[in-house]
Formats: structure tokens, C-alpha cells, sequence
């Protein structure tokens, strides 16, 4: 079995295979441990039945990426289990391939990434602009966490695992404010 970790939007989401849950949770760091074995308990599974673990490595909240692979790699770890990472442009374009994914990134530009455009931060003006060479622009809703479940799957399959590190598209407050 296959769980999916997500901490990078508020709260917490967790995916086993087609069950999902969402837990509104202020501190991601204290509520993911109990949150993680209550949802695998709900659904009768022992940690002995996971035989990998994905995290959403962004983009999103700074601190919240680093707790989920943070979580997510001490459990590979004690589990010997592979970690895969996912990013939420896979998300988005595997439920809808040839769009435009523009995530507002709360800074006032937008998170970008398509078929042909890698992921990358844009103003709002690029972002018009660029969308039009797709038929459809998304990322204004959720993203479908239960695809992750094929992704890592597809990504087991390939000779080629690559490490669960936060995907920052940009530098922190901390990195932009220092002097």
C-alpha cells in the first residue's frame, strides 16, 4: 500500500491508496504523527502494509514542505521503505495534461508550469500572456491527491528515484530579507 502525505496547503492530507482525508490542523508538525497512524488504523492498515511512502514536496508553505518530507523520510527510514517525491504541477497536469497550471503563491505572482513551461514563478501580466498557448488553466482549485497514488507508482517502475527535497521555486522571507 501506498501512502501520500501532503502538508505543503494548510492542514494535513493524507491518501492510501482511494481513501483520502483531510485534517484541519494549526501545528502540522504535532497533529501529522497521530494524524497519520489514526487515518491507518480507521482504514486497517499496520505500518508493516505500506510498501512506500510519496510527499508533496511543493510548491506551497515553506515550513509545511519540510515537516511533511521531514515526517515522510523518517518513516522510509524506520519502514525501509522508498520515499517518492510529487510536486503539485504533477498533480494538476495529470488530471488534465495539456493545461496551464497557475498557483497563486500569495506574494502576489503565481507558481508556473505546463507541458512545455518548467516550474517557475510569473506576474500576473506573463501569466495572461502565457496561459493562452493552452486550452485550459488550472490551478486555482485543489489539486486531486488521490493521483498521486499512480504517480508514485509510475515513479517505482522507473530505474530512477529522485530525492524527496522541497521544490522552492523561489528564495524564503528570511533569504529575501537578509542583508
Amino acid at each position: 500500500m501506498i501512502l501520500v502525505i501532503n502538508t505543503s496547503t494548510p492542514g494535513i492530507d493524507l491518501v492510501l491508496d482511494d481513501k483520502f482525508t483531510h485534517i484541519d490542523a494549526e501545528k502540522q508538525a504535532i497533529d501529522l504523527p497521530t494524524a497519520v497512524e489514526k487515518f491507518l488504523h480507521d482504514n486497517g492498515v499496520n505500518w508493516s502494509d505500506l510498501t512506500a511512502i510519496g510527499v508533496v514536496v511543493g510548491p506551497g508553505s515553506f515550513t509545511g514542505i519540510r515537516i511533511g518530507i521531514a515526517y515522510a523520510k523518517g518513516l522510509s527510514i524506520g519502514l525501509d521503505i522508498p520515499i517518492i517525491p510529487i510536486n503539485a504541477f504533477e498533480l494538476y497536469l495529470a488530471a488534465t495534461p495539456n493545461a496551464f497550471v497557475a498557483i497563486e503563491s500569495g506574494r502576489g505572482d503565481f507558481f508556473v508550469a505546463s507541458r512545455d513551461i518548467a516550474p517557475c514563478t510569473m506576474i500576473i501580466d506573463d501569466v495572461e500572456r502565457r496561459q493562452m498557448a493552452c486550452p485550459q488553466t488550472v490551478g486555482h482549485k485543489p489539486f486531486d491527491l488521490k493521483l498521486a497514488v499512480d504517480i508514485v507508482r509510475k515513479k517505482l517502475e522507473s530505474d530512477t528515484v529522485e530525492p524527496a527535497i522541497p521544490m522552492y521555486l523561489r528564495p524564503s522571507y528570511a533569504e529575501e530579507k537578509k542583508e
